[in-house]
C-alpha cells in the first residue's frame, strides 16, 4: 500500500477512514452541504503502475488543497481526471463532485472546473480582450464586455485590452490567463504548478492574486507544485508517494 498524507480540517469525520480497495463502494455525499468540490480517488492507473490510491479530499467553497510529490507521483494526471482531460491510456476509478453534483462522467465543458497551467496558453491570434471574450458565454454583447473590463481591473491589467498576448511580460501574460479562467464561472479551479515559470516576486504576487480570487469567488482549488511556498493552508496539503509498478 503506497503511503500519502492528506489532511483537511473541514472533511467530516466519515470521510477520515481507512484507504478504498479497489472495488470497494465509494462513500456517498450526506452531508448537509456538501462540499463544493469532492475528489475521492479509488485508484488512479497509467500502464505500468498504480500511481495514486485510497485518495479522499473534501473541500468547502473557498479553500485551496495543495498536491505534492515527485515527478511521475501522479498529481498533474490527478487534476486531468478532475476535469476529465485524462489520457486515454490511464485509468482512473472514484468520483468527482462539485456542488455537490457527480461530474466525473460529464464532459469536460460541463463540469465547471477551471484549469491553469504554467504555460498561459493564450491564443497567440487573439488580442488580451478577444482571449477573454473566448471564455465567456454567448450573450448581450455589452455584457459580455463589462466582464471583460472588471476581469482585466481585478488581475490588475487594465488598459490592456488591446494588447498582443506577445507584447506582454511573462506576469502579465499569467494573470491575462488567471482572467479567463475565471471568466469561464468554475466553481472549482485547478492550478497545475501556475507559478513555476515566475521569478521570486512574482511568484509572490501572482499566489496572492490568485488565492484571492479563489476566495473572493467561494472558489474551491487543487494546487499541484514542488515548492512548499505555494501551500496556502498546511493543514490542507496531501504529499503523494512514489506509483508502485504493477
Amino acid at each position: 500500500m503506497r503511503w500519502l498524507m492528506s489532511i483537511s480540517p473541514d472533511t467530516p469525520a466519515a470521510l477520515h477512514r481507512p484507504a478504498h480497495k479497489p472495488g470497494d463502494m465509494l462513500l456517498p455525499i450526506s452531508l448537509d452541504t456538501p462540499p463544493a468540490l469532492h475528489l475521492q480517488v479509488q485508484s488512479l492507473r497509467s500502464p505500468g503502475a498504480t500511481l495514486v490510491q485510497g485518495l479522499d479530499i473534501a473541500l468547502p467553497a473557498g479553500a485551496v488543497h495543495t498536491l505534492m510529490g515527485a515527478s511521475g507521483s501522479g498529481k498533474s494526471s490527478l487534476l486531468a481526471a478532475v476535469c476529465g482531460t485524462l489520457a486515454p491510456t490511464m485509468q482512473f476509478q472514484g468520483a468527482v463532485h462539485v456542488m455537490g453534483l457527480r461530474v466525473d462522467h460529464l464532459p469536460t465543458r460541463a463540469r465547471r472546473i477551471a484549469l491553469l497551467y504554467q504555460d498561459d496558453l493564450l491564443f497567440a491570434h487573439m488580442t488580451v480582450r478577444e482571449n477573454l471574450l473566448f471564455a465567456i458565454a454567448a450573450g448581450p454583447q455589452a455584457a459580455r464586455e463589462a466582464q471583460v473590463a472588471q476581469a482585466l481591473e481585478e488581475v490588475e491589467l487594465s488598459g490592456f485590452a488591446q494588447a498582443d498576448p506577445a507584447t506582454l511580460s511573462g506576469g502579465q501574460r499569467a494573470r491575462a490567463a488567471l482572467a479567463r479562467a475565471l471568466l469561464s464561472q468554475p466553481q472549482a479551479l485547478m492550478l497545475d504548478e501556475p507559478f513555476a515559470k515566475l521569478d521570486v516576486a512574482l511568484r509572490q504576487r501572482m499566489r496572492a492574486l490568485v488565492f484571492a480570487a479563489v476566495r473572493r469567488r467561494g472558489i474551491a482549488a487543487l494546487v499541484v507544485t514542488h515548492d512548499p511556498a505555494d501551500i496556502l493552508d498546511a493543514q490542507r496539503v496531501t504529499h503523494l508517494g512514489a506509483a508502485e509498478p504493477t
